[in-house]
């Protein structure tokens, strides 16, 4: 039962809408439907009483805590809460492993985890396990200056981890291994 315009009028544009809406309320009123009506908009004496009411207080123009704060601060203050300062401060640090330690060093090895002031560094070879484990009281000198002393107590250096043999389908259960096969 939608209304279609009439073609020999020539209403365009906006009248034509302000027409079929004037035409869809006098239908509405005709069934017993009434548009809601407007509230009359609260006045400065209603507004101030709900707040009374509530026990709000107004504020001046200045800013006040209940006004919308930077994200930085709101996350500044949630790790402070939390108590987290040294696990983000850590992951900082570990998102810049390639400037504490050297680019180059960087490129043979990386920090793998860190937990209870332990850092654990995964490298790519036994020979650059071996040259950071020389290079540990240098790098624990840096993660000194970046975290501050007795944050990363210990440093433990992994050399590559070594290949499952127990992958595919035919993998005997409780079987040693490769060994198995050779006698």
């Amino acid at each position: 039962m939608s209304e279609r315009p009439d073609p020999t009028s020539n209403e365009t544009g906006a009248d034509a809408a302000r027409a079929a809406l004037n035409r869809a309320r006098a239908a509405a009123r005709s069934r017993g439907l009434f548009p809601a009506q407007r509230a009359s908009p609260p006045t400065a004496s209603r507004r101030l009483a709900r707040a009374r009411i509530a026990g709000e207080r107004r504020s001046g123009a200045g800013p006040d805590a209940r006004d919308p704060q930077p994200v930085s601060g709101a996350i500044d203050r949630l790790v402070v809460e939390r108590g987290w300062e040294t696990p983000v401060a850590v992951g900082g640090v570990l998102g810049r492993w390639d400037q504490v330690v050297g680019a180059d060093v960087a490129a043979h090895c990386a920090a793998e985890s860190f937990d209870g002031g332990v850092l654990v560094v995964r490298t790519v070879s036994t020979a650059w396990a071996t040259q950071v484990r020389l290079l540990a009281p240098m790098v624990l000198r840096r993660l000194a200056e970046e975290l501050g002393d007795g944050v990363v107590e210990r440093l433990v250096v992994r050399g590559p981890a070594a290949p499952s043999w127990h992958r595919g389908p035919r993998t005997a259960p409780g079987g040693r291994g490769p060994r198995d096969t050779y006698g």
